[in-house]
Order: C-alpha cells, then structure tokens, then sequence
C-alpha cells in the first residue's frame, strides 16, 4: 500500500542516502549564507546533547524547541 502521509515522505528523505552523505560532508557554507544574510540558523552540538541551537547572525546561542505547531520556544540562551 501505498503511504500517502506528507510525513512519511519527510521522513523517507531524512534516511536517504543522498541526505545522510549531504550531512556527513557539510561544509558549513549554508549556514555561513544564512547568517551572512541575516537570518539565524538551527543545529545540533555535542555539548548539548538532544537539544537544538539557535544561532543569530550577531553571534547569540540559545536552546530552543521547535513545537508542533510551528512555533519556537527558548530554554535557555547560552
């Protein structure tokens, strides 16, 4: 049967191969863009670990949680 969920297609893509070697090989020049441009940018850290950053162009950090329903709530700035 064919999955029809948006979703599932999402997820289908975050487990590819062609998204696992874009993130294994990044060279940060995306985020460099973004931020270049003025807009923040979402990661991950190993110190922080389970948690997601947010990065603003002026160098800011804090830890936030993106929640269903689109919005973002700070934790914490860092």
């Amino acid at each position: 049967m064919l999955n029809t969920d948006p979703s599932a297609a999402s997820e289908d893509f975050l487990l590819s191969p062609a998204f696992v070697s874009a993130i294994t090989y990044d060279d940060g020049a995306a985020a460099k863009e973004h931020l270049a441009a003025g807009r923040p940018i979402y990661y991950g850290d190993d110190a922080f670990p389970g948690e997601v950053i947010k990065e603003y162009p002026d160098g800011r950090r804090q830890i936030v949680v993106m929640n269903a329903d689109d919005t973002i709530t700070v934790v914490r700035d860092l």
